[in-house]
């Protein structure tokens, strides 16, 4: 196995990608801390883990809110012992026009898609570099941080961030042997904040179809097993081609 007895915390685990991760993850023999909203979310993807025969626990948090994420840290270790993956897969969407969207709005989009990253990463890191081990990071970006949407202003902006606060981290904790990376899908699972997904939306890719969920936790097993070990700072795009397409 890849990840035995390694602790990771999946962020948005309830359901969609975040569910993929943390059964994926505690299929190579990661011991899973499953963090939601949605407390019953989490206790639910936890207990199908155990019933496969791994190990995980189901905790309730707003990453957004700092000391929420203290507790979270907390809540792993009382639980789980350590913590040596991180992944940061949630987010939220605000599907807005600049001449539309409330300030409101707008920071709620931030706190949630590119602060939860940066508060988990920073109090994940700390115990990381306590337990004098190493670690590995992953941030869930998009593709949408890297160009503009005519529908959607701050989930671009705060994508664009995580992509950009990823190789700061990266260049920040190597030192201490963390490795930081990050992946960008495209149309993977259901829309961000949409609870079913539809596998025959139009998409304009390579492959010619959507992505599914185990296509993005495949990708996140590698970056942060040791087959990615020389992988440092980077983005992977998960995306069928989807970047390779644009034109400029």
């Amino acid at each position: 196995m890849k990840l035995e007895n390694k602790v990771a915390i999946v962020t948005g685990a309830g359901r969609n990608i975040g569910e993929a991760i943390a059964h994926r993850l505690a299929a190579e023999g990661a011991n899973i801390a499953v963090v939601d909203l949605e407390g019953d979310r989490a206790e639910n993807v936890a207990a199908d883990i155990k019933a496969a025969g791994g190990k995980a626990v189901g905790l309730t948090a707003n990453v957004a809110d700092e000391d929420a994420v203290k507790g979270l840290v907390a809540g792993t270790l009382a639980a789980l012992g350590r913590v040596d993956i991180l992944i940061n897969n949630v987010a939220i969407s605000d599907n807005k026009h600049i001449l539309e969207i409330t300030k409101e709005e707008w920071d709620r989009v931030m706190a949630v898609t590119l602060g939860a990253p940066f508060l988990m990463g920073k109090y994940c890191a700390e115990q990381m570099v306590a337990q004098g081990a190493g670690g590995n990071i992953v941030n869930i970006a998009s593709t949408s941080g890297w160009r503009g949407r005519p529908r959607a202003l701050a989930y671009t902006a705060a994508k664009g961030g995580v992509i950009n606060l990823t190789r700061s981290m990266a260049v920040q904790l190597a030192p201490h042997n963390i490795r930081v990376n990050s992946i960008s899908p495209n149309k993977i699972g259901s829309p961000v904040g949409k609870e079913n997904f539809d596998p025959t939306r139009p998409v304009t890719n390579l492959a010619g179809h959507p992505g599914e969920p185990d296509d993005m936790a495949e990708a996140v097993l590698f970056l942060v097993s040791d087959s990615s070990k020389f992988v440092w700072g980077e983005n992977l795009f998960v995306d069928g081609g989807c970047m390779a397409m644009e034109s400029g």
